[in-house]
């Protein structure tokens, strides 16, 4: 099993910035994707941003520029820089794991709250 734990949700103004946490423990696998999804009230829930273990990212289009997405694989964990947030970023981010790069077993953190006004 693999247990993901997010941090670094909050409340900011648009423009402003956060960094996002997730730290990943337990039988963490080699080849991994990680990534960071999010659900806004009423939506479907998005990919936002994903790493995988060997270095390849994808963004959401909406995102490309204002967030970063890094990880630390001596720490199993990844980092969602968001800079330049904006009103519709206002979602609950979920942390995701998966086992192998294109398919696999998931894992989902419980979710960290971010919100922006306006």
């Amino acid at each position: 099993q693999v247990q993901l734990v997010e941090s670094g949700g909050g409340f900011v103004q648009a423009g402003g910035s956060l960094r996002l946490s997730c730290a990943a423990s337990g039988s963490i696998p080699t080849v991994n994707a990680m990534g960071w999804y999010r659900q806004a009230p009423g939506k479907q829930r998005e990919l936002v941003a994903e790493r995988t273990s060997v270095g390849t990212t994808n963004y959401q289009n909406s995102v490309k520029g204002r967030f970063t997405i890094s990880r630390d694989n001596a720490k199993n964990t990844i980092y969602l820089q968001m800079n330049s947030l904006k009103p519709e970023d206002t979602a609950v981010y979920y942390c995701r794991l998966q086992r192998g790069i294109y398919s696999g077993t998931e894992y989902w953190g419980k979710g960290t709250l971010v919100t922006v006004s306006s």
